[in-house]
């Protein structure tokens, strides 16, 4: 039986390009999903040479015009990597298109309206729309959702989780990433919403009320941007003007504590120049009869508490999560104990879509748009919460 394919258009470039390129790439040779991705369209703006970056990463064409590009008819997904604020046009366009699947970057948007109407508009038109989450793909954080699921860790009594990097210094010169009407916030957006996310994900509960929060910027003023050298990294590789300078306009650090709707309490905290931290990406859950911490520098690991067992032999175990029979997704990659990497989650995602674009259940949920809009309306609630100096109930925010 021939096998059955799906033109792919990816619009946009940068660090999250290259993820996703080596993911449509890479997901026919390690799985075996019943439609095939095609390389077919990406797009990028002039300066980014979206010709050199398809010949580099087998993208059979390269355009300049996105709205061309998400209305061919050749195109089955459109894939979003844009800068936040260029989440929704061409995601709401590609729906209207009536495009077989749109995937986004997280967050889904720069805004709570633009995640709202996205949301609203993938669900009227049945268009199935989803967000790249992908430290759910790790194989230890998979596991750690089919644990709570299967009751291992009782009634979850306190979630803390932490996202901080180091990389935002004062000497790093202005990009879209630092002004609100491009990223919406700043380690906020970037990583807060990751792990609320991962949070709520492996919880299973819901977060239902803001009670405190802190919004704080450092560096207030950045050198100017004046062009790019290339896009290798999370700043784009930026050069700038010693002698000009540009207001901050988004947060370096936010931190939240949350009420759960099955009674549970959480703490997060996101920051981008918490020195030392290179991407310390951290969770920590407390049950009745267990606990779970997971950090993504020791991505194949799982810290596992078990509170069932005898009291003289209680202890953290470390799960490595290598094991096929066990540890989702692990069976499409290496033996036991050979380790994978950050580019393997975005892999895990695209056989995911395209398991569920065929009628097949994912290895795991994936996150949909209304999914992804449930968790930037807890970021927005958090934000709220940091300005006005009060409890903010999730009922406030839609």
């Amino acid at each position: 039986m021939e096998q059955k394919t799906i033109n792919v258009a990816m619009i946009g470039q940068g660090f999250m390009g290259k993820s996703h390129s080596n993911a449509w790439s890479q997901v026919n040779k390690f799985f075996n999903p019943p439609i095939t991705p095609v390389l077919h369209t990406v797009y990028g703006m002039e300066a980014e040479n979206p010709a050199a970056f398809a010949q580099k990463w087998g993208w059979a064409n390269a355009s300049t015009n996105w709205e061309e590009t998400v209305k061919s008819p050749e195109i089955g997904l459109v894939d979003i990597v844009t800068p936040n604020f260029m989440h929704a046009p061409p995601a709401k366009a590609a729906i209207l298109a009536g495009k077989k699947c749109v995937t986004c970057e997280k967050p889904i948007s720069g805004s709570l309206d633009d995640a709202r109407e996205m949301a609203e508009a993938a669900e009227k038109y049945n268009v199935p729309s989803f967000v790249w989450f992908v430290y759910r793909r790790c194989p230890a954080v998979a596991y750690a959702h089919q644990m709570v699921k299967a009751g291992m860790l009782g009634e979850i009594l306190h979630i803390r989780a932490s996202y901080l990097q180091d990389w935002a210094d004062e000497n790093v010169p202005m990009t879209w990433r630092f002004k609100k009407e491009t990223a919406g916030s700043g380690a906020h957006g970037d990583l807060n919403a990751h792990i609320t996310d991962m949070t709520r994900f492996v919880a299973g509960i819901e977060i239902e009320e803001i009670c405190g929060a802190i919004n704080k910027t450092f560096v207030e003023k950045r050198r100017k941007l004046t062009g790019l050298i290339n896009q290798t990294n999370i700043i784009g590789g930026a050069q700038s003007s010693d002698a000009e300078y540009d207001d901050v306009t988004v947060d370096d650090a936010v931190l939240y504590l949350a009420k759960f709707n099955n009674g549970a309490v959480g703490s997060f905290e996101a920051a981008r120049q918490a020195t030392g931290n290179k991407n310390a990406n951290y969770f920590e859950i407390n049950g009745t009869k267990g606990s779970l911490k997971f950090a993504f520098e020791r991505m194949n690991e799982l810290q596992f508490y078990d509170a069932t067992r005898p009291t003289g032999v209680q202890g953290w175990t470390t799960i490595l999560c290598t094991h096929a029979a066990d540890h989702p997704y692990v069976k499409n990659w290496w033996p036991d104990g050979h380790l994978i990497g950050y580019e393997h989650t975005f892999v895990n995602i695209a056989a995911d879509v395209l398991s569920f674009l065929d009628g097949k259940e994912p290895e795991i949920p994936l996150a949909t748009f209304r999914d992804a809009y449930q968790t930037q309306r807890i970021l927005e609630a958090a934000l709220i919460c940091a300005e006005e100096k009060r409890f903010v109930k999730l009922d406030e925010v839609k």
